[in-house]
């Protein structure tokens, strides 16, 4: 009788739903996934209906005795972006730089924090010793930062609509459709990959140093910041997406060989 045992050889499929699985159960019992995606839920709110309660107040500048009246937001979309010819709104100048783009820059603290503590708890060097190549595991983190970056920014849209109902706001389209800010959604959403795969390059370089990685990712996502208004804007259509999803497809891919590069050559401390 052959009594050889045989082993079946784990297909890079199975393997990669290994590694998806366990990212999802630890970011569930994470407190930190819970308190960004809550921070991308309440900001919002809490920064229209704030800005609308100071509509109308006047402030005195000491020195020269010049006042300056508050305008607060008049739309509920500028915490998406630009209207058509909403240069001139109330708050246009807040909202320009705090709007639903800063949720590309929550997941940026997600994902160092989250590779960061992989090195740091020695799991990433268990892991390629027994489990997963280097190259299935920037896989992973890429498709699930992706997926936790989409849910911030789906958040902050609610928490935007929420905060204009709260505030009052008008939700007046201005010659955009619902289809537009749908294909704006998507664009962001679909743009997300592009983001994570930098912060994942850099959290990969920066082993447990986390204030390290989490500095070098905001700062080349603030590199990237100014582009996302211009390529997701609140008139984008389906082309826009396609678009999005086309270029973090290809920086996914390239950034995401340098990261497996950087595994493979360097120590895991």
């Amino acid at each position: 009788m052959n009594n050889a045992v045989s082993f079946e050889k784990r297909r890079f499929k199975n393997r990669m739903n290994s590694m998806l699985k366990v990212d999802f159960h630890r970011a569930l019992r994470s407190k930190v996934f819970y308190i960004l995606i809550a921070c991308a839920l309440i900001m919002p709110i809490l920064m229209t209906v704030m800005m609308a309660m100071m509509d109308g107040s006047v402030s005195v500048n000491q020195q020269t005795g010049v006042e300056t009246v508050m305008r607060g937001p008049e739309n509920a979309w500028q915490n998406l972006g630009t209207l058509p010819g909403g240069e001139s709104m109330g708050g246009a100048e807040i909202f320009a730089m705090c709007n639903i783009n800063m949720a590309f820059m929550g997941v940026a603290v997600f994902i160092c924090l989250f590779i960061t503590d992989d090195f740091r708890s020695g799991y990433a060097k268990n892991l390629f010793t027994v489990r997963a190549k280097r190259g299935e595991y920037v896989i992973s983190k890429i498709l699930f930062g992706s997926l936790c970056g989409s849910l911030m920014i789906i958040a902050y849209f609610l928490g935007s609509v929420l905060g204009g109902a709260i505030a009052g706001l008008s939700f007046e389209l201005h010659g955009l459709t619902a289809g537009n800010i749908l294909s704006c959604i998507i664009a962001k959403i679909c743009l997300m990959p592009l983001f994570v795969s930098v912060f994942t390059l850099i959290s990969v370089a920066s082993k447990q140093k986390a204030w390290l990685a989490i500095c070098g990712s905001l700062g080349g996502g603030m590199l990237l910041f100014m582009t996302v208004s211009i390529v997701t804007p609140l008139s984008s259509t389906i082309i826009n997406a396609l678009l999005c999803l086309a270029g973090s497809a290809l920086f996914a891919l390239g950034l995401g060989a340098i990261s497996k590069l950087i595994l493979k050559n360097t120590s895991m401390v």
